[in-house]
């Protein structure tokens, strides 16, 4: 196997990362530095959903697993892409949506929305972003698939003072069955192949709701 080409699919963090509302702020404060110390450390202080991340179905359920008791299988599969940028601000992504990519979908895929809403990311309209219908959550899970990712803060929608949201229901179902969510990906739209292999290991936190990860699309001769 020959890696053609690496995509980066991951936000940088730094102190401007935005954070979903009420999380920890990320905070990069020098501990160590070459004058002072002979060498360069730095302390940092981040929630353990901050910037790219995955969610373990522990975040919205006790009694579901954690993040370092899910198989590494979870983190690693062949990509498959669901063009959903013309569902909108606030739009939902449905079975029609899925409908292209039926056929393909199947245990161990990872399956990418593609809604564009990366590109309004540091802004206040990130947070008013397209998210996954329970219907359509439901048929990827039908299809085997356990892992589902989203270039937007939320799978769900994110509510506010004026959309209230619906629950987080596509969370509860992925934590019903062991899954695991990719959120506030980007960089969606550079991937050239048909099927990626994507990868998004997590830190090994223990006990945790979640990790930061460095998401890539591999292509791959």
């Amino acid at each position: 196997m020959k890696i053609d080409r690496v995509v980066d699919l991951s936000v940088p963090l730094t102190a401007e990362t935005q954070v979903y509302p009420g999380d920890p702020e990320v905070r990069f404060t020098p501990h160590s530095t070459v004058d002072a110390d002979g060498f360069n450390l730095l302390s940092v202080a981040m929630g353990s959903q901050s910037g790219t991340h995955v969610d373990a179905p522990y975040h919205f359920d006790d009694a579901t697993p954690r993040i370092d008791e899910l198989p590494l299988e979870r983190f690693v599969g062949r990509g498959v892409i669901v063009d959903a940028r013309e569902a909108g601000e606030r739009g939902r992504i449905t079975p029609a949506h899925l409908a292209p990519v039926l056929p393909r979908l199947e245990p161990g895929v990872i399956v990418l929305l593609h809604t564009g809403w990366s590109a309004h990311y540091g802004t206040e309209r990130y947070f008013a972003h397209p998210y996954l219908d329970r219907e359509a959550c439901a048929l990827l899970l039908e299809h085997g698939v356990r892992t589902i990712g989203i270039d937007a803060i939320n799978l769900d929608e994110t509510p506010d003072e004026t959309h209230p949201g619906e629950g987080f229901p596509c969370h509860h179902l992925i934590a019903e069955v062991a899954g695991v969510i990719i959120e506030n990906m980007t960089n969606l739209a550079a991937i050239r192949s048909a099927e990626p292999l994507i990868s998004v290991l997590p830190l090994a936190f223990v006990g945790a709701d979640g990790a930061p990860v460095r998401a890539v699309a591999l292509e791959v001769d």
